[in-house]
């Protein structure tokens, strides 16, 4: 293992999917994932989405995100919503549940740990 790595999306083959249909409130949301380090409940590497909205629920876990592209709106249960855009970076943590709203396309870097 590399103790210090560039992260380079070219390098990693990435992974599409979607949302889980009962998930999905509008649109057809594709994800597309570039895992750079999975180990000991630490997740990090890149993430892309296109539009739509589906809910979310942030159980055992908390994330740091860096938005590199686009705008995306996360809405709690109360209805505070919160837009994230290219150049943000944000902590999602442990037990916010609501709804991610991708309204352009998102690139974002992540790190989630495990709690």
């Amino acid at each position: 293992m590399q103790l210090l790595q560039r992260i380079d999306r070219s390098a990693v083959t990435p992974v599409e999917e979607r949302p889980d249909p009962e998930k999905v409130i509008s649109g057809d949301p594709v994800h597309t994932t570039w895992s750079i380090e999975e180990a000991d409940g630490l997740y990090s590497g890149m993430w892309q989405a296109t539009p739509g909205k589906w809910k979310v629920s942030y159980d055992g876990e908390w994330e740091y995100i860096h938005i590199h592209e686009g705008v995306s709106i996360l809405t709690d249960l109360d209805g505070n919503a919160t837009t994230l855009k290219a150049g943000d970076s944000w902590i999602i943590r442990a037990g916010f549940v609501g709804t991610w709203e991708v309204v352009e396309t998102t690139l974002k870097d992540y790190v989630i740990v495990e709690v």
